[in-house]
Parts: structure tokens; sequence; C-alpha cells
């Protein structure tokens, strides 16, 4: 048994989940955050977007795999990514999270986040969500708004990596 009686055999997995279309600082700080708070964490990009996303589903996930290749190997190894369809709820459970991880920039997101959160502890009281507030940092950073900004020609440099920077620019590439 640990410190608080909880048993240290048993893992923490977190999951946070996202359409991750690109990939934004603001993502890459929940990522990091999150693992302080988990023993594993699993990526899950959402492959049913209706939102009809700008990169592919496989494009989604080399980009996070190019994002955190700068972290530690310690780190990289605590990271799974792993696509779902459906139902968050059951993605968590058959990857055996106990934590769903949302990152919330405005009150607006809390107001759709707390729905979500309240549905999904009503169909699994046993996996709880946990909101982590974006730094002020990234609190306005949305994809949308950076694949706007990158659709328009401007420079999406400070809101994402330089490689999702490069990716951007190649999908916008005026002919």
């Amino acid at each position: 048994m640990g410190k608080w009686g909880q048993d240290m055999a048993s893992e923490r997995v977190g999951v946070y989940p996202g359409t991750f279309d690109p990939v934004t600082s603001g993502h890459m700080e929940v990522i990091r955050r999150s693992l302080r708070l988990v023993d594993k964490l699993v990526i899950g990009p959402a492959t049913n977007i209706g939102k009809g996303p700008l990169f592919s589903l496989q494009e989604r996930i080399d980009i996070i795999k190019d994002d955190i290749a700068d972290f530690s190997e310690t780190d990289k190894a605590r990271i799974q990514i792993a696509p779902f369809d459906g139902l968050l709820i059951h993605f968590a459970r058959e990857v055996g999270a106990s934590v769903i991880i949302r990152g919330l920039r405005a009150v607006s997101d809390f107001e759709y986040e707390i729905q979500m959160a309240n549905m999904n502890a009503r169909m699994e009281p046993n996996i709880e969500t946990i909101f982590l507030m974006a730094s002020d940092r990234h609190q306005f950073i949305a994809s949308s708004l950076v694949k706007d900004i990158a659709r328009l020609g401007g420079d999406t440099s400070q809101f994402v990596s330089k490689k999702v920077f490069e990716r951007l620019k190649a999908k916008f590439k005026k002919t």
C-alpha cells in the first residue's frame, strides 16, 4: 500500500481525447500537465469527426508523435496514442482509464464540458473527469482559429510547434 492507502501496483490511466486538428501549444501544455497526474496517458484522437478535419486521422496521429518526440524517454514511454470512434466513456473503459482529462480555455468551454462530464459520470461513475485550465499563454488558442489564420496566410508559429507550422503551410500552399 502507498502513502495514502492506494495500491501502488494499480496504474492510474488517464484519457485525453480530442480532434487534435491540429495539435496546438495548448494541447501540448495539457499533455505535459496530465503526465504529472497519471501513470499512463492515452491520447485519443477522435476518428468520427463531424467537423470534417483538415488533417487525416493518420496525419493527426503523426503530428502528435512528432510533437511528443522531444519529451523524455520516460514520459514518452507513459504515452499511448490510440484513436477512437464512438462514445468516449466506452473508449475510456476499454483502455482501463480511471480519469478523462479535458482542457478548458474559457467559461464557454466549461458549459459544454460539464454537461459531457455529467453524462459520462451517469454512464460510468467509476471514471472521473478532470478539467485542466489553460494557462494565460494558451487560453485563446483553438485549433479552428489556428486553421483559419493559416488558411488566410497568417503566421501560426506562436500557436503550434515548428513541425505543425510547416504542415499547415504545406496544406494551404498557394500554387
